[in-house]
Order: C-alpha cells, then sequence, then structure tokens
C-alpha cells in the first residue's frame, strides 16, 4: 500500500541552557534529529550543519536500495565540514552532533545513527527504542558492569562513544531497513526528552494524542515540567495511507531554524523559577587570596613579555583571519566576505568582497536558513565551490521551471494525452 507520513517537529531551549544546539527537521520523505555539543560556541553549529547536509535528500526520486549510501554519504560530509570548522577555527575545538535520519522512498524506511539520541517506534499500543545509544553508560549495561537503573545517575551518563564533528576516526553509524507500516508513528528526540520524561508517560502521550504536532508540544511541556535541564526536541512522523492528508511543507526547528533564539515554553512556571534560583557554575567560583608581590621589578619584566606575546598574538590573529572567508545573506542577496564574522572594539575583522548573483528566493529553505548566519569556509576557493554549488541549485530550479526546456516533442505528446484524458473524464 502506498504510504506518506503525516509529521511535525518541535524544539525548546529548556529552562537551564542559554541556547537551543539541538536541531530538528520534518520533511514528506526524511525525518533529522541532532543533538549539538561543544559549548555555546560550537554545538548549535554543528546540529545546524547536520541537518544542512541532511535536507536535500527530502526527495520522492531517491531508489529504495540507495538510501543508506545517500545517507551515510550527507553523514560523512557534514562530519567533514565539522572537522574542517574544528581546525581552522579555534573557539570551535570540539564541537560535534548526534546525529538520526529516517529516510522513506515508498514503503521503505532507512535509518541511519550516531551518538545517544534516540528513535521510538510506538505500533499497536507497544512503544520499543528502535536505536542503542552509543554512550559510555550503554557499554557499561551492555556488558553486565551497571544495570539499566543505574545508569540514570551515572556520573558518566553524558559521555558519548560516537559523534559527527571534531574527531579523526570514521564515522561508523548504526544502520537500518525496514518497511513503512501504515499505524506506526516515530519518534527522534534528543536526551532532553528521553532522560527525564519516562517511557510510560511517553507511551500514553504518543497513544493518546492523534496530531503530531499537539503530541510534541505535549512531550515538551512534560520535559519542562520535569525541570527542563536541557534542550528539548521532538520529531514525529505518523505512516498513513497515501492521499489521506493534506500536503505539508518541511518543518526545521532548534538551532537550525530561523527563531532559534526563541524563549522557552516554561515561561514563569514553578520548574523555571526552580531552575534560576539554582546556583550558576560562575556563581560558584570564588576567588583566590593571591599574595602580594615582594619584588616589583619582577612584575614589570613579566608585563612587558606579556604585552609583547599579546601584541604578536594579535597580528598572528589579525593575518591568520583575513585568509578566512564566509558568506552570507543581506538583503536578499549571498555577499562573499574576506575576513571573520567579529569584530574588535570599533574595527570590523571583515569585508564584502563580492555580492554574488545568487538571491535568497534563488534558495532551497534550509540553505536560506543556513545563510542568515555565516557560512565559513578555510579559502577563496573553498568559498567559491559553495558559491557554485549555490548556483548550480540556481540553474537546476530554473531549468524545471524554464518552459523553453521542455522537448518540443514530448510537449505535444503531453498535450494530447491531456485533451485526450479530458475527453475521458468528461472535461474535469
Amino acid at each position: 500500500m502506498p504510504v506518506d507520513f503525516r509529521f511535525a517537529a518541535r524544539s525548546d531551549v529548556g529552562l537551564v541552557r542559554k541556547n537551543n544546539q539541538d536541531s530538528g527537521y520534518a520533511g514528506p520523505h526524511l525525518l533529522v534529529l541532532a543533538d549539538g555539543m561543544g559549548g555555546p560556541a560550537g554545538g548549535d553549529i554543528a546540529s545546524s550543519v547536520a541537518v544542512a547536509h541532511m535536507a536535500p535528500l527530502d526527495a520522492d526520486d531517491h531508489p529504495a536500495d540507495r538510501m543508506l549510501s545517500l545517507l551515510r554519504n550527507a553523514l560523512n560530509s557534514a562530519h567533514d565540514e565539522l572537522v574542517e570548522r574544528s581546525q581552522v577555527d579555534p573557539d570551535l575545538h570540539g564541537l560535534g552532533t548526534t546525529c538520526i535520519a529516517l529516510m522513506r522512498s515508498g514503503s521503505k524506511l532507512a535509518m541511519v545513527h550516531i551518538g545517544d539520541s534516540r528513535a521510538y517506534l510506538l505500533r499497536e499500543g507497544t512503544l520499543t527504542q528502535v536505536t542503542t545509544d552509543h554512550s559510555f553508560v550503554q557499554y557499561l549495561i551492555q556488558t553486565g558492569q551497571i544495570t539499566p537503573e543505574e545508569a540514570e545517575n551515572h556520573p558518566q551518563r553524558s559521555v558519548v562513544l560516537r559523534i559527527l564533528g571534531d574527531s579523526d576516526s570514521d564515522v561508523v553509524p548504526d544502520e537500518s531497513i525496514r518497511e513503512a507500516v501504515v499505524g506506526d508513528r516515530w519518534l527522534l528526540c534528543s536526551d532532553g526528552l528521553s532522560g527525564v520524561v519516562s517511557p510510560d508517560t511517553i507511551i500514553e502521550t504518543l497513544a493518546s494524542i492523534d496530531d503530531p504536532g499537539e503530541c510534541a508540544e505535549k512531550l515538551i511541556r512534560l520535559a519542562l515540567r520535569s525541570g527542563g535541564p536541557d534542550n528539548i526536541t521532538c520529531v514525529i512522523a505518523d505512516v498513513v495511507p497515501s492521499d489521506s492528508v493534506e500536503p505539508q511543507s518541511p518543518q526545521i526547528v532548534g538551532a537550525a531554524a530561523v527563531d532559534r533564539k526563541r524563549p522557552s515554553r516554561g515561561g514563569s512556571s514553578a520548574a523555571a523559577r526552580a531552575a534560576k534560583l539554582s546556583p550558576s557554575e560562575a556563581d560558584s567560583d570564588e576567588d583566590e587570596d593571591i599574595p602580594p608581590d615582594r619584588r616589583p621589578w619582577i612584575g614589570t619584566f613579566i608585563g612587558l613579555i606579556v604585552f609583547a606575546a599579546i601584541v604578536l598574538g594579535l597580528w598572528g590573529g589579525y593575518t591568520w583571519s583575513q585568509n578566512q572567508y564566509y558568506a552570507q545573506l543581506r538583503d536578499d542577496q549571498v555577499v562573499i566576505y574576506q575576513g571573520i564574522p567579529q569584530s574588535v572594539g570599533p574595527w570590523d575583522l571583515s569585508h564584502a568582497i563580492e555580492v554574488t548573483s545568487v538571491e535568497a528566493s534563488d534558495l532551497k529553505p534550509v540553505e536560506r536558513t543556513r545563510l542568515q548566519e555565516p557560512v565559513r569556509r578555510s579559502s577563496r576557493e573553498d568559498i567559491d565551490k559553495y558559491i557554485a554549488s549555490l548556483m548550480r541549485d540556481k540553474t537546476e530550479q530554473e531549468a524545471a521551471t524554464d518552459p523553453s526546456e521542455t522537448d518540443p516533442e514530448e510537449s505535444e505528446t503531453t498535450e494530447t494525452t491531456g485533451r485526450n484524458s479530458s475527453d475521458s473524464t468528461g472535461g474535469r
């Protein structure tokens, strides 16, 4: 039986984190969940990059037997970009992300998974965790060193053994192929949900709320009610008979979305007020008593050395920055900049060097969202290659919509077929 997805994606920053490092994508043929890591400077970028490489696969022309190789190639491309970013920008050292992607072609599903985000399947009232966490505590469970109950409070429960990102190791995801069964409900989620909401509560919510969007909202509010200690992202899709639902546009949430700075749904709830009362790491650090320097000349000498080192460091940093390039949307036009998108006091460390012919309307939704922030490359050659890929997308879209590109014989055949079809259906 031909099937479709009825889908929704929702995300919330939570009650403790300052920014959302999760990214989610839901489309007619693709679901993606990525949970970034690497601190405020890297996690949101990492998950956004993963979604950006996966989203172009959301199409209906991929053969079922090629789905896994397409997903695998997209994972490797995302990994390579993240490794390159961490090498050229010291602030991004250590960035990475988990990633789950579920792709549909006809009635077949392909899944790739790396990290400790989870995929659940609700079928005929039974909830199954389809993925296995690539985490240290899961390894301890599998080797019999701890129980699942002990893992819930283990001090190293956040240690992930496999990620996309700042690592020289090969990307080795779990892969699977399965049937898309009408009536199934899929949930992809970050540990901001699975880490604080019990499986019993998750299954009750998935089974009791029919609309995927309302169900995802309910799950997020349950996680917030439990303290919301982490970002919370849910991607839900129902497998339904084809033509039983209205066509939907893809949904992008979290760090990859335009509204990534949206405040938490928690608002002024009791859980939110409790979270605000928790001491921050900055508040817990106490100043140490530093004894006065009894030999001032040593302090002066050290100060001169430090000053010289700072000057040399600033010069080296500036020289490096001017060998970097990035692209960004400005006034609905893609512009190439030389330098890095930062400033030191009144001095900008970048300047525009080219306004390309690529406009916002020429871009795919995921690229348009991505280019709201700088897309960085380490050389002019690399940024030109990126712009060239956008130009190819633009050309393909123009060719697909240009009637002059249509074969005259094919057009005549189409018109003839259309007239015959109209005659046979009574002119409907």
